[in-house]
């Protein structure tokens, strides 16, 4: 399955990708707000395990590849999950690799996975979440038209002391009213 958008093409993942993800999911510099970092042998399980489970699943994984040149060269991840099922709630995640990040690209995945997640999932809502410190997520967040509900105070145990975490959220009307970009 692909999706694609002016600037970038959203791919499931394969066998293929393995070496791109563990790049990216083990990379501590770009995930530095996040509490903890995955080794690269628990990201390899994990996502064999996905790429078996393929359409079966909650959970949809893409690389984030650009459509402008010939190669289709893999710049990051983009994830959609089902959050809690049974409010056809869906959480949705991005990485863009730093040397192709400030050029739209991860405002251009967020924007694909909400349009993927309302049309496809028939989402109800969509959430994301970021530590309060990482500004260019949240900023990222209120662009493509969420909204920041809550504040979660102390949710996230970062560099050695507790931090607050952001919760955003778009719900299906608002998506299709035209809130998006």
């Amino acid at each position: 399955m692909e999706i694609y958008g002016e600037h970038i093409i959203l791919s499931r993942i394969t066998n293929d990708d393995l070496d791109f993800i563990c790049r990216i999911e083990c990379d501590r510099d770009l995930w530095q707000f996040e509490e903890s970092v995955p080794s690269d042998e628990q990201v390899r399980s994990n996502f064999l395990e996905k790429i078996r489970e393929g359409n079966e699943t909650a959970s949809y994984d893409f690389i984030v590849r650009l459509a402008n040149d010939g190669n289709r060269t893999p710049i990051g991840l983009a994830q959609v999950w089902s959050y809690i099922d049974y409010r056809k709630s869906w959480e949705l995640g991005f990485a863009i690799l730093p040397q192709h990040g400030g050029k739209g690209y991860g405002s251009e995945a967020a924007q694909l996975l909400l349009k993927f997640a309302f049309e496809q999932l028939h989402a109800h809502k969509v959430v994301g979440m970021c530590n309060s410190q990482n500004a260019r997520s949240a900023a990222l967040m209120e662009h493509i038209g969420m909204t920041q509900e809550a504040v979660f105070k102390e949710e996230l145990f970062w560099k050695g002391q507790w931090t607050d975490q952001y919760y955003y959220s778009i719900l299906e009307k608002e998506f299709f009213e035209g809130k998006r970009l």
